[in-house]
């Protein structure tokens, strides 16, 4: 008996061991996750927790979590087998916001003050359906066909697109959804909320408001060598600053966004690991500490929550949009962005139209060459707050291409010699989905007329 009990005791010791230095520091993580996803799906796209728990959160140990939604109080409490219980509140006009234990709920907090005009305009300068227009230069069928293999067939979970709009010279060619989604969904863009951060950028240096070649104005970095970091290599993820981005463990990322009350500030302590423009690293700190350096260009923090929709999002009628806040009241402009399919394509358009909104000239057309243009040490693979493909990333996609990408496979893309743009939403990336394919397929279903 005890040959038998000592070996026990030992793998009980080595599995508590396993768990304690393993598993368990990432309790905080899977449980924060989850009320976030929750709390913004329930409450921002009224989603059921089913619905949530089956999607969203259908991840490898984030689905170990167990989610309540309180709907009277607005929040959501998410644990592991009750272990880590995290909070995630929702307040209307700032989203969904994961909190920790020290924060003051009943603190007065301030809300973009948003004017959203009725329009008798057809899609994109308004929401009424246009006409149907036919182009003697597109098969539809083979259209058709690209965009309705992007979904899963009946019973299938392997490319889990929810939604794809294609448009071209301002024209809806085709939409598709998955069951449960519609134009009206709204749907979490991640990292495509990096795209629209840099535009503030362009959209101030246009009013002559900002200059991105200078110095970033962080007062900490003003006596060490990160003095020299402008805007410019911020915008570029080209700081050279000490970062680690990998979903897979506990990282500066996953600290930052579950973690940290002022994400505007994650970045900003970190040390310089290499001189600027020689060190390409993707990163959403860097994209929170723009939306801080955002901040700062205004008196009060109420101009700032409203210039995000007045300048911008309001502007071009993204009447559906809303970017999540940090418990700070930074916007969290690195990864909380959410919109209609539809919404997310007038962002692309206003690329395409080099910053021209219906006559109205919000940045500069030079702005949208400089995002699109591959920044060193990328390979051709980044531009500014932009992925590219002028290194040939897709092989049969136009070099051209210039696209805002987000977590599990949301993409903006925009064909500026093809008037095109082409929105993808949904829970698979590569490989799980065949982006090259998916593109190349919708290109070749219309003749390029330039």
């Amino acid at each position: 008996m005890k040959k038998i009990i000592k070996p026990l005791i030992l793998l009980l010791i080595i599995a508590a061991v396993y768990f304690r230095i393993s598993i368990y520091p990432k309790l905080d993580l899977i449980s924060g996750f989850a009320a976030k996803s929750v709390a913004s799906g329930h409450f921002i796209d009224h989603r059921s927790l089913k619905t949530i728990q089956q999607g969203d959160n259908d991840i490898d140990k984030i689905d170990w979590a167990t989610n309540t939604i309180h709907e009277q109080g607005q929040f959501v409490t998410s644990n592991v087998h009750g272990l880590k219980e995290r909070k995630a509140i929702y307040r209307p006009g700032l989203g969904a916001t994961l909190i920790n234990d020290d924060f003051d709920i009943n603190k007065p907090y301030e809300v973009p003050q948003r004017v959203i005009k009725p329009s008798n305009l057809v899609f994109p300068y308004g929401n009424k359906e246009a006409a149907d227009t036919l182009f003697a230069n597109i098969d539809y069928r083979k259209l058709q066909s690209a965009v309705n293999n992007a979904f899963d067939a009946k019973g299938q979970k392997a490319k889990r697109t929810r939604s794809v709009i294609v448009i071209y010279k301002d024209h809806i060619i085709a939409e598709q959804y998955a069951d449960g989604f519609s134009k009206n969904s709204k749907i979490l863009g991640w990292s495509m909320t990096k795209s629209i951060t840099a535009t503030y950028f362009g959209i101030l240096q246009h009013q002559g408001k900002i200059d991105i070649t200078k110095p970033a104005p962080i007062p900490e970095w003003k006596k060490d060598s990160r003095a020299s970091i402008t805007i410019n290599d911020l915008l570029h993820m080209n700081s050279g600053l000490e970062w680690e981005e990998d979903y897979t463990k506990i990282c500066d990322a996953t600290k930052m966004l579950f973690q940290d009350s002022d994400m505007s500030q994650s970045q900003a302590m970190k040390t310089a690991l290499y001189k600027p423009n020689t060190h390409w690293y993707y990163s959403s700190g860097t994209t929170n500490l723009l939306s801080g350096i955002l901040r700062k260009q205004f008196k009060t923090h109420q101009d700032y929550l409203n210039f995000w929709y007045s300048s911008l999002l309001d502007k071009i009628g993204m009447s559906s949009s809303l970017v999540e806040t940090d418990m700070a009241g930074n916007f969290v402009g690195s990864s909380y962005g959410w919109a209609t399919t539809r919404d997310w394509a007038k962002f692309g358009l206003l690329y395409l139209h080099q910053g021209n909104w219906n006559g109205e000239q919000l940045f500069d057309k030079s702005w949208a060459k400089y995002v699109s243009t591959p920044t060193n040490t990328s390979n051709g693979r980044y531009g500014a707050q932009f992925w590219l493909n002028a290194g040939g990333y897709f092989p049969d996609v136009p070099r051209e291409m210039y696209y805002c990408s987000g977590y599990q496979g949301q993409m903006v893309a925009i064909f500026p010699s093809r008037d095109l743009v082409i929105v993808r939403m949904g829970l698979t990336e590569e490989p799980g989905f065949d982006f090259n394919g998916f593109l190349k397929g919708i290109i070749g279903s219309i003749k390029n007329q330039n």
